[in-house]
């Protein structure tokens, strides 16, 4: 039976209505936490950005629940380096509850300090690379690297967790896919597509740990709830690699005008249908996956973690 746990949104949310979000998820019955790692918002209503790992030293102390980023980019903002002693500390901090997910990332996040954004194929090398450096890190042993992408000198990480820190791999495509299930500890997606963890699995992630994640928006106003998503969350529904290429939230803006209030009805679970969110968390759990993430985007919070409470997760975890 998959564990259900709560999406953490950095892009919505500011760090006090995270940590009280992370202690009701924890109330209402959820079992781990994921929480976004960005520089900006996908656009200006979203409204909030705040440093997850920051964020991450406030959670280990309000909540017991695992936690994981979903996801960090460990290839161009921050060096990797710097990116395992975040992720050490945090996993001393969880008493090893901490998982690190990773992904190629999004030239939102990504580009800010004026670097060129790669192509996907060099993002996913680049990755790779980082991998490697991390988990060398993560022994804490003094570690020495010239590669093709990064260099490390004379680095040690002295605050280390008793085991070194899971790497889980965000893709969608293929290729990264296939990363994922060669150096992964575990796979990340947020589409219940059942060929992708087949593709994860058969290509070395064997029983290795499948999380999924999606939004969805409780009110009891259906309507209104369509609303909210298509002035929030419409970068959603953008086609192909727009959510990767494009470089500020005022392009997200520009481009969500192609994103209609339909498409979100269609493609959103919106509104009090219990039947709908169940359907929504079942596709995930009927296409293999091992936990399985929901992140509420409306106003009402606390009527989505009592809503989940009383009404889906009992039918769920059953």
């Amino acid at each position: 039976m998959p564990e259900y746990g709560y999406f953490l949104s950095c892009e919505q949310y500011g760090p006090a209505e995270l940590i009280e979000q992370a202690r009701m998820a924890e109330q209402a019955g959820f079992q781990a936490l994921w929480i976004s790692d960005h520089y900006h918002p996908w656009n200006d209503a979203q409204g909030q950005s705040p440093f997850v790992w920051s964020v991450i030293g406030a959670l280990s102390e309000a909540v017991s629940l695992p936690i994981e980023t979903a996801v960090t980019c460990p290839t161009v903002r921050i060096h990797p380096a710097v990116v395992a002693q975040a992720a050490a500390t945090s996993a001393v901090m969880t008493e090893g509850r901490f998982r690190l997910g990773v992904g190629t990332g999004e030239a939102l996040n990504e580009h800010i300090l004026g670097d060129a954004w790669p192509a996907a194929h060099v993002r996913l090398e680049m990755l790779e690379e980082a991998i490697q450096i991390m988990r060398r890190l993560f022994t804490g042993e003094e570690v020495n690297h010239h590669g093709t992408y990064y260099t490390v000198e004379n680095a040690r990480l002295y605050t280390v967790p008793d085991q070194p820190v899971p790497i889980d791999i965000s893709g969608f495509g293929p290729a990264a896919i296939q990363l994922a299930s060669r150096v992964g500890d575990g796979y990340i997606t947020i589409m219940p597509d059942e060929s992708m963890v087949e593709q994860y699995r058969k290509g070395g992630g064997g029983g290795k740990l499948v999380s999924g994640g999606t939004k969805v928006c409780y009110d009891t106003d259906k309507d209104e709830a369509v609303r909210t998503v298509h002035r929030l969350w419409a970068n959603e529904q953008l086609p192909g690699e727009l959510g990767q290429v494009l470089p500020s939230p005022k392009h997200f803006e520009q481009a969500q005008q192609l994103v209609t209030e339909d498409m979100v009805r269609e493609n959103r679970v919106c509104g009090d249908d219990v039947d709908e969110h169940i359907a929504e968390l079942k596709q995930f759990a009927d296409a293999g996956f091992d936990r399985i993430y929901v992140n509420q985007i409306g106003p009402d919070v606390r009527g989505f973690f009592d809503f989940y409470r009383t009404k889906v997760l009992p039918q769920l975890q059953h």
